[in-house]
């Protein structure tokens, strides 16, 4: 199954504080989740924190629900049109030194994404979920 995969960070290069998975099949159920950004650059307090819209758990309650969302897959592909978002999730998927979560199969891929424009395309912009949902409908109707 593929799925759009939307990711917010503090600032550049900065620690995860949401994401977002949404399944191509319209009838799944999505991924979203937050963790505690401690420290938010003025940029994320003020564009990223207020939309929201999903209370914060820890790292490892986040881990342990992207890796029970995903378990039942046997193959999943993660589409996302930014590397970060890529780097996000793959670090979500380091449980503990020398250690990973226990997904089969993972794979990603990095959209040749011209003409998206998350901010502008999102009902939400800098939320990832809706973010993640902008992503598959740009996708699925070029696709068409």
């Amino acid at each position: 199954m593929r799925y759009f995969l939307d990711v917010e960070f503090n600032g550049f290069g900065g620690e995860l504080i949401a994401l977002a998975l949404v399944p191509e099949a319209e009838d799944m159920p999505p991924f979203y989740e937050a963790v505690r950004c401690e420290q938010p650059t003025p940029w994320v307090a003020d564009h990223v924190l207020p939309v929201l819209d999903i209370a914060p758990v820890d790292r490892a309650t986040m881990a342990r629900r992207f890796e029970t969302y995903l378990g039942d897959d046997p193959d999943p592909l993660l589409i996302a049109d930014w590397p970060e978002d890529i780097a996000h999730a793959a670090m979500l998927m380091v449980i503990a030194p020398g250690r990973r979560m226990a997904l089969d199969r993972i794979r990603f891929e990095m959209l040749d994404s011209i003409g998206f424009d998350s901010a502008a395309m999102s009902a939400v912009p800098h939320n990832a979920y809706h973010d993640a949902l902008a992503l598959r409908t740009f996708t699925l109707a070029r696709e068409r």
